[in-house]
């Protein structure tokens, strides 16, 4: 135990930097200067806009280390950062990492969780070219930025929706919050059993503790995009739930929106676990969030075209005229309206 807890204070901060500088994710050609410097220098094209996204995440708030293995957590919080340069429409390209790291962590635990970093970073071709490090008092705490570029003609906003437009998404809804509620679940009964010791089974819930755990932003919809020539009139990813992403896109774009209830793809495991916790399902897909699965309005004459070269999308529901109207037909004859404000 001695050998694999090695604390950070034995070696500096310096030479703890040095094991991070060999996670680096894909090497990017724009990147002229990366980790090592006092700022990452990159390279963009005249023509193309420059995009950047922030988030942070603090230990206790956005995960628990009870359940989230350190290198599962590099690879979410990589995701949760680049998905949303890929509802831009945007190209990622590096990625910036702080950490203030508590003295419960040792050197090897930040080395997993960087090796999560540099595994999704290899998975999106982005480039970890910087950070800061620190110490921290009592939780980890961690703060991603990623920086993209897109062709200023091909970027995409919230705003842009119109009326007609159908409104679609990527994969499933909601399985992200049934795995969240699988491990809370099994947290709870380690904590009541007052053991040391505690390993549950969850072959049984793979896919859903995975979609928790180890999400991954969808890159293949933006690749479709390009590929088949189409640009959404608007575009989000999921990871607030459906109804507050579409608000989101509703109010900058000035438009109301029906959504029809029935469509909204949920997966059987979801199901199940909705069942076994005596749950509403529909909350899940509507409320969840951390789904990282995309959002956007298109034509209606686009979507046949894109469906040609990428199925995995589903129509929930369609764009209508009038502003600050969010009504959600239920499929049973009856349709609530939802305030946008």
């Amino acid at each position: 135990m001695e050998e694999s807890f090695q604390q950070i204070q034995d070696i500096g901060f310096p030479a703890l930097i040095k094991k991070i500088k060999e996670y680096q994710g894909a090497i990017r050609k724009e990147i002229v200067s990366g980790i090592g410097d006092d700022a990452a220098v990159f390279k963009a094209s005249g023509t193309d806009l420059l995009t950047t996204s922030s988030e942070i995440f603090l230990e206790g708030v956005h995960f628990d280390l009870t359940y989230s293995p350190l290198q599962h957590l590099g690879y979410k919080l990589t995701t949760a950062a680049v998905s949303d340069l890929y509802a831009m429409n945007s190209n990622p390209v590096q990625l910036l990492v702080n950490i203030a790291i508590p003295n419960k962590i040792s050197v090897q635990m930040v080395e997993q969780f960087f090796n999560g970093v540099d595994t999704a970073c290899k998975d999106y071709n982005i480039q970890l070219s910087g950070g800061d490090t620190t110490a921290s008092h009592q939780i980890l705490a961690v703060s991603m930025t990623a920086i993209g570029s897109v062709p200023k003609e091909d970027v995409i906003y919230r705003k842009g929706a119109n009326d007609g437009d159908l409104i679609c998404v990527t994969g499933d809804l909601g399985s992200a919050l049934a795995g969240l509620r699988v491990l809370m679940r099994e947290k709870k009964d380690w904590q009541e059993s007052e053991s040391d010791y505690f390993q549950p089974d969850l072959s049984e819930y793979e896919y859903v503790v995975q979609r928790q755990l180890m999400p991954h932003a969808r890159k293949d919809v933006v690749e479709a995009f390009r590929k088949s020539k189409i640009k959404p009139t608007s575009m989000i990813d999921l990871s607030q739930g459906l109804l507050a992403d579409l608000k989101s896109i509703l109010v900058e774009s000035g438009i109301g929106a029906e959504i029809y209830s029935p469509a909204v793809p949920i997966s059987l495991e979801t199901r199940k676990i909705a069942d076994e916790m005596k749950e509403d399902v529909d909350k899940y897909a509507f409320y969840g969030g951390e789904d990282y699965e995309m959002l956007f309005t298109m034509n209606e004459n686009d979507a046949g075209k894109l469906r040609s070269i990428f199925e995995d999308f589903t129509v929930v529901g369609k764009l209508i005229s009038g502003q600050d109207k969010l009504l959600l037909n239920t499929g049973e004859g009856e349709t609530v309206e939802l305030d946008l404000k």
